[in-house]
């Protein structure tokens, strides 16, 4: 048995069940006369290639191996009349729904595929979004507006924030004297970003900051230049996001299309 391809798994059953042409295919081997396809050998050796294991006459055995192990254990659980079933049969259903679904999904993304334009502009868009300085921050959050200008008082006279952090209900940071971390400004929500960045490097704020329904007293520690990482380091994780806007704007579109009551 293979232990690391279990690419070879029910979408390989599936598969053989909704694809005739896997069994017009020359045979890798047979299981009381049922073929199993070179094809679908193939299929497994590219499978295997894209995790990284090369192709070889030991990786072919063994997978042609595997998929007679699946079809001995297939035929034994037809003869068995398991798949027959409710909650089997509903299983199957949901895998070959599954096959079909991930199959469309990529033969419309091959139709339009994401563009080198694209993960460009998206990411000048980011840099543009983020600037080109982080903070380092540290905040106090409370229940009540009160409470907060008891804190900015208590600071006023000199007392550690760190010490006054222990009070805030945002217990990851409290253990941390309050600090948040660094981080550009547009990665807080507006009203907490707009009064960080009136903020000298030590300055707290003297008015509490509202978001919903807790008050904050903000802290800017330190500020240094933001070290975006190049457009090739973030291109993968770029592309899987376009693809996966691509993907969302499909369903958005199939649904407004279709009567779903």
């Amino acid at each position: 048995m293979l232990k690391k391809n279990h690419f070879v798994a029910l979408a390989i059953v599936v598969a053989l069940s909704i694809n005739p042409a896997f069994a017009e295919s020359k045979s890798a081997a047979t299981v009381n006369g049922v073929a199993i396809s070179q094809d679908l050998v193939e299929m497994n050796v590219k499978a295997a290639e894209a995790q990284g294991r090369p192709d070889s006459p030991e990786l072919r055995a063994a997978i042609r191996d595997e998929l007679v192990n699946r079809e001995v254990l297939l035929q034994a659980a037809q003869k068995s009349g398991i798949d027959k079933k409710a909650d089997v049969a509903q299983q199957i259903e949901f895998a070959q729904h599954d096959v079909l679904i991930k199959a469309y999904i990529h033969d419309q993304l091959n139709k339009s595929p994401v563009t080198e334009e694209q993960l460009q502009q998206e990411y000048d868009a980011i840099k543009v979004k983020y600037g080109d300085k982080e903070f380092n921050v540290s905040h106090i959050q409370v229940k009540t507006e009160a409470e907060a200008k008891a804190i900015i008082a208590e600071l006023n006279k000199k007392v550690k924030f760190e010490k006054l952090a222990k009070k805030s209900i945002d217990t990851a940071s409290a253990e941390h004297g309050g600090q948040v971390g660094w981080r550009a400004p547009k990665m807080f929500p507006e009203p907490f970003a707009n009064a960080l960045l009136k903020l000298q490097k030590g300055e707290y704020t003297k008015v509490p900051v509202q978001l919903q329904d807790s008050w904050h007293i903000i802290k800017l520690d330190d500020v240094r230049p933001l070290k975006i990482p190049a457009f090739g380091e973030l291109k993968p994780k770029l592309e899987q996001e376009l693809q996966q806007a691509k993907i969302n704007k499909i369903i958005i579109d199939l649904r407004a299309a279709d009567k779903i009551e």
